[in-house]
């Protein structure tokens, strides 16, 4: 692996170390997304549903994402998704509440730009946050 950047130059800038969307923050198991969904609450965002539920146990925010057939083919989909997963992993709230969260995109996700699609899911752990929170006291 050479040492330039992708515009030609030289990179002498050290590694920078990347926060990581590990297993242990995603919702996995079909029966977790399917509690929330019948449980959970949900927030109607203008790119996306926002479904939340606060877990009794211990530990932080899991995220699951579902991304439907609707949306287009495999590649749009796995763009979707990739999409999605940076701007939960840039927005990751600092507060770590026991809540279990799934983002389901609408299909205007697909036109929007990442900078809007980062704000919009800024925007819901905010909602999900408060509400949580409200809860708890």
């Amino acid at each position: 692996m050479s040492g330039l950047a992708p515009n030609g130059n030289l990179n002498t800038s050290s590694p920078v170390k990347r926060a990581r969307f590990t297993g242990a923050m995603r919702l996995l198991r079909h029966a977790d997304f399917e509690r929330v969904y019948k449980q959970g609450r949900r927030h109607q965002a203008a790119h996306m549903v926002v479904f939340y539920l606060p877990r009794q146990q211990a530990g932080g925010l899991r995220i699951g994402l579902t991304v439907g057939k609707v949306l287009g083919g495999a590649i749009e989909r796995n763009r979707v998704k990739r999409r999605l997963r940076e701007a939960v992993r840039l927005h990751w709230p600092l507060v770590s509440l026991p809540v279990d969260v799934v983002i389901n995109p609408r299909k205007s996700v697909l036109k929007v730009e990442f900078s809007e699609l980062c704000n919009e899911v800024s925007r819901a752990f905010l909602v999900v946050e408060k509400s949580v929170e409200k809860r708890i006291t």
